[in-house]
């Protein structure tokens, strides 16, 4: 019953571009149809009038902790390995060989940020496959990609300049033009 676009429409299209934002409806209409529909469509929670603020509050809250838990646990997971480079998710941290003749067990912190890492953890995942900025902006910021923003790109070249000059020998992060990026270990 929302002005011009219905609430059923809205949650429908979040959840066609794969936003992982939760969704709880607050309606006036309280029929069982009502709410099975919505939740069918992939709705989180459905809650109709009247209702009280606290309950409201405490759902939003239970919500968020169990998203934050999934974001969380897909972060989480084996190490990735490839040559001269090394991401461990369990740690946050992402290590790298400087010179050709050092040891893996010196691989170098790259000091990544929270943000670049949570960017290199979701392309080196899609090794060798290029990656869209639109699928990048919601794997990693959780939003849609949005015509002219440049996000992705700055970070993008921000990883480059951590990774590039602290290795010798590869290149990690590739622009397929047109396309979006892709993660390879590649000799320079």
């Amino acid at each position: 019953m929302l002005p011009g676009l219905g609430g059923w429409a809205v949650t429908e299209a979040i959840r066609e571009n794969h936003l992982g934002v939760p969704v709880i409806v607050v309606s006036a209409r309280g029929s069982e149809h009502d709410k099975v529909h919505t939740l069918e469509i992939r709705a989180d929670d459905y809650r109709s009038k009247p209702f009280g603020m606290r309950e409201l509050i405490a759902r939003i809250e239970a919500l968020l902790r169990r998203t934050r838990l999934v974001a969380a646990s897909e972060s989480r997971g084996n190490a990735i390995e490839v040559d001269g480079f090394r991401i461990d998710p369990d740690l946050r941290r992402t290590f790298i060989r400087v010179s050709p003749d050092q040891a893996l067990a010196d691989l170098i912190d790259s000091q990544l940020t929270p943000t670049e890492f949570r960017l290199v953890v979701a392309l080196a995942r899609q090794e060798g496959r290029a990656l869209s900025r639109d699928e990048l902006q919601r794997r990693v910021w959780g939003i849609p990609y949005r015509h002219r923003d440049r996000t992705a790109d700055v970070c993008v070249r921000k990883i480059r300049e951590k990774l590039d000059r602290l290795s010798e020998t590869h290149d990690y992060v590739h622009t397929h033009y047109g396309v979006g990026y892709r993660f390879a270990a590649e000799p320079r």
